[in-house]
């Protein structure tokens, strides 16, 4: 059965020994929820013994992704965090995808970028620019809330977090979502296509790191990684892969949850009355409909040794993917999950950003942004109407979209 036949079945209609979740065109047209749904209450930790990634066991549980992500001695993240596996020919080591120690040295020399104390100095400009963008857009007429609002905004904290010359900043954009993306499925046509864009990432980026190389240190990703201890001695393959973390990582959870934001509560108005009548709501609103969306559906771990999980034996070598869009909606730890819900009981208590060492290292920032956002939105709009179909990215990794068109109502 091909990925676009794949949508027209009725997943409960299938024996589970043939469930293929990993399916680009299940995201794509929004069908994946009764998918997981059936593994959740049927199979929780399911093998799939044949996919175009190989065979691969699907963790759906919140408890059990839980564990999975957080049992570093037994679960590795090593050689990579998404289902398909890396190209022998060009691998892209990064330190998500690194154990102890060598993750923990890594991620030490970065952290810092968007630590609390970084947070403070961000803020003000998070806030101007936001205002410009806002201000900038088309009143009373339709445009796309992605490409004007969510691209931007994204693009222009990334280039604050790398020292990015401003003027090329949607280059980022575009090697984060070359990085990401399926070949055949729209944005590039074959792997070669992704390897050439990418080493050209490599050049633009080498020539920042000896320029940096040779200043004082300085607080932005480069710099920082180019006078680092545990960093300034990586190969150009491993700076590179360093290098699509940080952008695929500073773009992609912020950017989905712009755009899923202003569709979630365009489809669920009372929640919108609810925000617009008690502003204190915002933070909690974010929290929620990050885990609504679920911008990354997956990370994947190899079982280092034989173990058992929720009954199922899974042997040293397997593939085992953590599916937190799913664990996301897992009734047996949330209430109601799939009702948006913006002042939700422990609505941090999501899995979008992960647990353990690998957590989120931006998801305090991508916090900020949102919140900023909605409450600039708020000073100016009494609606952000949707008046198109949202168009969704093919993808089993990235949970997000492509195109969303909107028309603003000005506050009256």
């Amino acid at each position: 059965m091909s990925g676009i036949d794949q949508i027209k079945q009725d997943p409960f209609s299938i024996p589970l020994s043939k469930m293929n979740v990993a399916n680009p065109y299940l995201f794509q047209s929004d069908k994946h929820w009764d998918w997981f749904k059936r593994l959740r209450d049927e199979d929780p930790v399911h093998y799939c013994a044949e996919s175009e990634f190989g065979p691969y066991w699907s963790v759906t549980r919140y408890h059990d992704i839980m564990e999975v992500d957080t049992n570093h001695d037994i679960y590795s993240s090593e050689p990579a965090i998404v289902i398909s596996d890396p190209d022998e020919n060009f691998s892209l080591p990064m330190f998500i995808a690194m154990d102890r120690p060598k993750h923990d040295e890594q991620r030490g020399i970065v952290s810092p970028v968007v630590g609390a104390e970084k947070l403070r100095y961000f803020e003000p400009i998070i806030r101007e620019r936001t205002c410009e963008v806002l201000d900038n857009l088309p009143r009373e007429k339709s445009f796309d809330w992605v490409e004007n609002v969510s691209i931007e905004l994204t693009t222009r904290m990334l280039a604050t977090l790398f020292d990015f010359p401003f003027e090329d900043r949607r280059k980022l954009t575009r090697w984060s979502d070359v990085a990401t993306a399926a070949p055949g499925l729209g944005l590039i046509e074959s792997e070669e296509e992704r390897q050439t864009e990418l080493l050209e990432c490599l050049q633009y980026f080498t020539q920042l790191w000896n320029e940096r190389a040779r200043k004082v240190p300085a607080n932005d990703f480069i710099s920082m990684l180019a006078h680092g201890g545990a960093t300034k001695n990586m190969a150009p393959m491993e700076y590179l892969g360093n290098l699509v973390l940080l952008i695929v990582g500073g773009n992609d959870t912020t950017r989905s949850t712009m755009t899923a934001s202003v569709l979630t509560l365009d489809q669920n108005k009372n929640e919108f009355e609810k925000l617009k009548n008690d502003l204190t709501l915002i933070p909690s609103m974010v929290s929620e409909t990050i885990r609504w969306q679920t911008p990354l559906a997956h990370m994947r771990r190899i079982a280092k040794t034989d173990t058992v999980l929720n009954g199922k034996h899974i042997k040293a070598g397997d593939k085992v993917v953590m599916w937190y869009v799913s664990g996301n909606r897992d009734e047996r730890f949330f209430k109601n999950p799939d009702k948006y819900c913006i002042d939700r009981e422990d609505v941090r208590k999501h899995l979008s950003f992960g647990f353990g060492i690998h957590r989120c290292m931006g998801n305090r920032l991508a916090e900020m942004q949102l919140q900023v956002l909605w409450e600039e939105i708020l000073k100016r709009f009494d609606q952000i109407e949707v008046v198109g179909e949202p168009l969704r990215t093919p993808s089993t990794f990235v949970k997000g979209y492509t195109n969303l068109e909107v028309r603003l109502h000005k506050k009256r």
